[in-house]
């Protein structure tokens, strides 16, 4: 390796692995290397990848044949996150011109694999079981937003729904102590964040290995550290949504008024095969408590499509759910079956074109429920996060504590600075955004 190290990141994926790329970066450069903002000028090249989506595997082997043009120039190649731990040793195979492999619960040895990579070895993996206790901190954090970041409370999951990979890629559920938590977002306030986001597969499924805070407690504690005004949490396991967690975000003002909360389908059978734990009357149940707080709080989801032996009537089903919950955004997507998952063994019958139909339906039903959600707020005040300029429009860019896009002008004749907090009236919407007029 070079005597200037340096290295290049390309992240895919969700908020976890983004929050896991900002770890990796401080640890890259605490064993003293320099990132870059190309592969071409980079000694090492990183992929940390996310296997959710459907042929997330090729797309990362394409990727890496892509740049393996620059392997006869001395670079390395190194494949982190859920594609590394499901291929495991089969990436050295497709791809011999890699020469390290990382799951994410291998990370914390992350700077011994380093060493070992500066001395020469070419086929160095870290692939943890499931049993392994170790969660990834570091202090070290390279987080790449000045004013909100990321804090993950709980690694892996332990739900094994049929249709999922992340129990195999990321191990079993593995909780930080609070007081770690806690340590971490009072150095991030006193460092100017005012916005925190407690990540995990399951957010709310954390078993504080101390026994001093539930989720909701720790939730309120983080809530209440000076200095921070925003706190969020994604992503929520409609099985583990206590009551407490209601009562937390009506009782501490600085807890966001958004739930993400995947339901996946509307038909209590097809969440018995898809394994979720709970049913259709369960979920409402939940939905239910979020309605009766004392704020509104607004409430996002996850669905898939076209499980296999999803009927017309459990489709429709998940129609009359959305229609019921009145969601503010549903992240809708179609089945495809996954490595090493129980739908592996379900017979897929359900043709593309029927699934890419039902998605579409989906969606034209819940832009309609987004366009009468959002116009609702005509006339409000809300306080926007600013999050920067479109010059094109004159608008400043900003987001509401309901995780709704601000669009908005202002009188002043400098913008806001990113990071800042300017109230808002509302005076038009669209289905996915919401536009407005600074108050002074």
């Amino acid at each position: 390796m070079a005597t200037n190290k340096t290295f290049y990141i390309e992240t895919f994926g969700c908020q976890m692995n983004v929050h896991d790329s900002e770890k990796v970066i401080g640890t890259l450069r605490h064993e003293g290397y320099d990132q870059v903002e190309s592969e071409a000028a980079a000694d090492l090249i990183l992929y940390n990848t996310c296997s959710i989506r459907d042929k997330a595997e090729q797309k990362v082997f394409n990727r890496l044949n892509d740049y393996k043009k620059f392997y006869a120039s001395g670079k390395r190649f190194v494949v982190l996150g859920c594609v590394a731990q499901q291929e495991g040793e089969r990436i050295f195979e497709r791809a011999p011109y890699v020469s390290l492999v990382s799951g994410s619960a291998s990370y914390r040895k992350l700077p011994e694999m380093l060493v070992r990579l500066e001395a020469g070895e070419s086929r160095i993996t870290g692939l943890d079981d499931r049993q392994t206790e170790e969660t990834f901190e570091t202090e070290f954090t390279a987080r790449t937003n000045r004013h909100r970041g990321y804090i993950t409370i709980i690694e892996g999951c332990d739900k094994f729904c049929a249709y999922c990979v992340v129990p195999y890629t990321r191990g079993k559920e593995r909780s930080r102590t609070s007081t770690s938590v806690l340590v971490e977002a009072r150095q991030m306030a006193d460092a100017g964040y005012t916005e925190i986001q407690l990540l995990g597969q399951n957010v709310n499924s954390y078993r504080d290995r101390e026994g001093k805070r539930s989720f909701a407690e720790l939730l309120a504690a983080v809530g209440q550290v000076p200095g921070i005004r925003r706190v969020r949490f994604t992503t929520s396991h409609p099985r583990d949504f206590t009551p407490d967690i209601v009562e937390a975000i009506d009782a501490v003002p600085t807890l966001c008024d958004h739930v993400h909360l995947p339901v996946q389908s509307g038909s209590t059978r097809v969440l018995a095969a898809m394994q979720r734990e709970y049913s259709r009357e369960d979920y409402l149940e939940r939905i239910e408590r979020i309605k009766s707080a004392q704020r509104p709080i607004s409430i996002t989801t996850d669905m898939i499509v076209g499980f296999p032996g999803e009927t017309d009537e459990d489709f429709e089903q998940t129609l009359s759910l959305a229609a019921e919950v009145g969601f503010d955004a549903v992240f809708a997507f179609k089945f495809s079956p996954r490595p090493n998952t129980p739908a592996l063994s379900l017979a897929d019958s359900i043709p593309d074109e029927e699934k890419s139909r039902r998605l579409q339906v989906l969606l034209d039903g819940q832009r309609e429920i987004q366009r009468f959600n959002y116009a609702k707020h005509i006339g409000q005040v809300m306080e926007a996060a600013v999050e920067g300029y479109n010059s094109q429009r004159g608008q400043v860019i900003g987001r509401s504590s309901q995780n709704k896009t601000v669009n908005f002008t202002t009188a002043q004749p400098i913008s806001p600075a990113p990071g800042s907090y300017v109230p808002v009236r509302i005076t038009h919407s669209h289905p996915n955004s919401l536009v407005g007029e600074a108050v002074s």
